[in-house]
């Protein structure tokens, strides 16, 4: 019986997988990516270790602290743990179950939720308690386009422009695909961030870049010019927003770590030997013994660090992914099905040689394990919180004939969307 899988590095063909895990980097490998990124996205580039880290970074950059940022309520936490990074407070957006994206509606609603009632509880970390609620202006909107769904752009500009917001577009699910006015994702916001780790549009197994097309506002300003903070001219070049990013003083020196190397590296070889040894059942405790030897790190686990640059073959390696790109817009990363009694699904899909219970997301905030850390405002999200209990996402790597099978499984429980 053939099996199909969802995550385990299961786009990587055997000459993919060599050829990722014996690539030579070169330091000019870093500066073409950089090029070429200024080149399509038309602004100043940094490139990073993650993709969290690049958010962070783009966050510090057109925000100061205590000013709230509208996400969405279906996402990861590597996007909250930038947030907090930056130490801004999240404004969770309840979403659409049709594109799984929030809607000019939601946010409205947002908004006016935020107005009479605090965002986000005050957590006092080292006594897990809480204490006093925020209050927060709303600065900024995350667009990360869930799946590679794009949202109505040209509404949300409106509704950005209403309401004196800043844009920043998040590409890890949509890198190439573009918007419905066609318009290309990445190219629209005062900056736009790429993540490059594992089953993303664009995947080296890690690594990241932030462009910067607008100048900060950084001088000293009052209440009345706060508006203002990320308003102003489009960077032409470089050497300007050399000048005028004030993260630019403090952009990564150090190269990754050799441990975050090597696994980086290694990761695809290691799926496709997880997913020969599934063949005989021993798959799964191969990847546990990778994961406590620490050979092996779960995604949400590659935590932030701006201090550190995307490694040298990474570069190279996502620079010919990018060359790849369709120009006529990628489809989703992710087909995803919103399916009831989701348990029983899987076992079934399971039998028939289908693995994906990786999914993206089986918490409102994913993974699981750290929705706690979150404290996800439930009650004002309420879509959010009904999908993650009902959706399964299939890849789209593999041919329409190969998932014919688990098609005719998906039809018996699904849910129609609304």
């Amino acid at each position: 019986m053939k099996r199909y899988y969802l995550g385990l590095a299961s786009h990587f063909t055997r000459k993919e997988c060599l050829r990722h895990t014996f690539a030579i980097g070169r330091e000019k490998d870093r500066r073409n990516l950089n090029l070429f990124l200024e080149q399509k996205y038309s602004g100043k580039v940094i490139l990073t270790k993650n993709g969290r880290s690049a958010l962070a970074m783009a966050l510090m950059e057109y925000f100061k602290p205590g000013d709230g940022i509208l996400i969405n309520g279906f996402t990861c936490y590597a996007v909250y743990e930038a947030i907090k990074a930056a130490k801004l407070v999240p404004i969770f957006v309840d979403i659409s179950r049709k594109n799984l994206n929030f809607t000019i509606e939601t946010l409205t609603n947002a908004l006016q939720t935020n107005s009479t009632t605090p965002s986000v509880a005050h957590i006092d970390e080292k006594k897990t308690r809480t204490t006093s609620p925020i209050y927060t202006i709303p600065r900024g909107i995350l667009v990360q386009n869930t799946l590679g769904n794009p949202i109505n752009m040209m509404e949300l500009e409106k509704f950005s422009k209403k309401y004196d917001l800043t844009i920043i577009e998040d590409l890890a699910h949509c890198t190439g695909a573009k918007y419905p006015d066609g318009r290309e994702v990445g190219t629209v916001g005062a900056a736009t961030v790429l993540s490059f780790g594992k089953d993303k549009s664009i995947d080296t197994t890690s690594g990241g870049a932030v462009v910067f097309r607008k100048e900060a506002f950084i001088e000293s300003e009052g209440p009345q010019d706060s508006s203002k903070r990320a308003s102003s001219s489009i960077i032409n070049n470089s050497h300007k927003a050399e000048r005028s990013l004030k993260i630019s003083k403090n952009l990564p020196q150090k190269s990754p770590r050799l441990s975050d190397t090597l696994r980086a590296r290694f990761y695809p070889l290691f799926g496709m030997t997880t997913r020969g040894l599934n063949r005989v059942h021993l798959g799964g405790a191969f990847m546990r013994l990778l994961l406590k030897l620490h050979w092996v790190e779960k995604s949400a686990d590659n935590k932030l660090d701006l201090n550190r640059k995307i490694a040298k073959f990474e570069a190279k390696l996502a620079l010919k992914q990018f060359k790849k790109l369709k120009s006529d817009g990628e489809p989703p990363i992710r087909e995803f099905y919103l399916v009831h009694e989701r348990d029983k699904v899987m076992d079934e899909l399971k039998r028939a040689g289908y693995y994906f219970d990786g999914f993206w997301y089986e918490k409102p905030v994913s993974p699981e394990r750290y929705y706690k850390k979150v404290h996800f405002p439930e009650k004002s999200c309420p879509v959010a919180v009904d999908v993650s209990q009902k959706i399964i996402n299939f890849p789209t790597h593999y041919r329409e004939k190969d998932l014919e099978v688990a098609n005719n499984i998906m039809h018996k429980f699904l849910e129609e969307a609304e």
